[in-house]
């Protein structure tokens, strides 16, 4: 087993691992990450024991924060490593189940999406992808697979939009199987993946290797998002947007990051002092 200091592994429940992502304060995605689920992606293949895989996080207000465009501009080779990472997962026969409570944007959206199966938190889950309002597009996965889950006007609604969503309309629109009362999540998971583990390895595999064929996005397909990111990061727009997130609390438990969609109409403006609007 390899170390995977963002991600606690435990394996003590037969044919289940439950991996609980912590990168404090937000839970960001940096390069590292990227290079850690790659390692960790190749010890899930390895155990042939495993059969459903739980991904969850430490943080009550953040599954995910985002994505650190910045260190990843310096590493640009990890969004290739993040494509295959997104290949593999859903592609492996382990089931992967996403149990959602806190703030899941930009690339944790599309972490997210790459599993088989999301459960959100009715009462402490929120979702967005709100590249556009910093003068980007999604470069994860997140144009190929919305359309595929919510149809295509609901993924311009989301993606345009650049605004946060609610579990409950995330389940409406299909962008997650269901919401649960909190206290309800994690015995629902429970019992579901119990319900998983008790069925065969390759049986489970073979029926997700079907259902594949109708829903899962190439690999030129996600290649195609990934090559404009940062290329986008010269144009005059990301150029005008992107500055306006320093000195707001970007990168830490700030009212920015706990409500990103509702400031980014703002970035628009040239008459807004941001700093006066940082928290903690």
């Amino acid at each position: 087993m390899s170390d995977h200091s963002q991600f606690n592994i435990e394996r003590t429940c037969p044919g289940r691992w439950t991996i609980t992502f912590n990168n404090p304060p937000i839970n960001m995605f940096v390069p590292t990450t990227i290079v850690e689920l790659g390692a960790l992606m190749r010890d899930l293949e390895a155990d042939a024991s495993v059969k459903v895989v739980v991904f969850q996080s430490t943080n009550p207000d953040f599954f995910v924060a985002h994505l650190d465009v910045a260190k990843a501009a310096e590493r640009p080779e990890t969004l290739g490593l993040w494509r295959d990472f997104v290949l593999r997962l859903s592609s492996t026969p382990v089931v992967s189940i996403a149990k959602i409570r806190g703030r899941t944007r930009g690339i944790g959206n599309e972490f997210v999406l790459a599993c088989d199966m999301r459960f959100a938190s009715r009462q402490n889950a929120l979702f967005g992808n709100p590249e556009v309002g910093v003068g980007l597009i999604p470069g994860g996965g997140a144009l190929e697979w919305l359309p595929r889950l919510v149809g295509r006007s609901r993924a311009l609604e989301f993606v345009l939009s650049a605004d946060d969503f609610d579990a409950d309309i995330a389940e409406r629109y299909g962008w997650v199987n269901r919401t649960l009362d909190d206290g309800d999540l994690d015995s629902f998971v429970d019992t579901l993946v119990l319900r998983l583990a008790s069925f065969g390895r390759e049986t489970l595999g073979a029926a997700k290797a079907q259902i594949n064929r109708f829903g899962v996005p190439t690999a030129g397909e996600l290649q195609a998002s990934n090559e404009m990111i940062f290329p986008m990061l010269a144009l005059p727009d990301a150029q005008s947007r992107r500055p306006k997130l320093r000195g707001i609390g970007y990168g830490v438990r700030s009212d920015f990051e706990l409500n990103f969609g509702r400031y980014l109409p703002e970035f628009g403006r040239a008459d807004i002092d941001y700093t006066a609007t940082q928290s903690g």
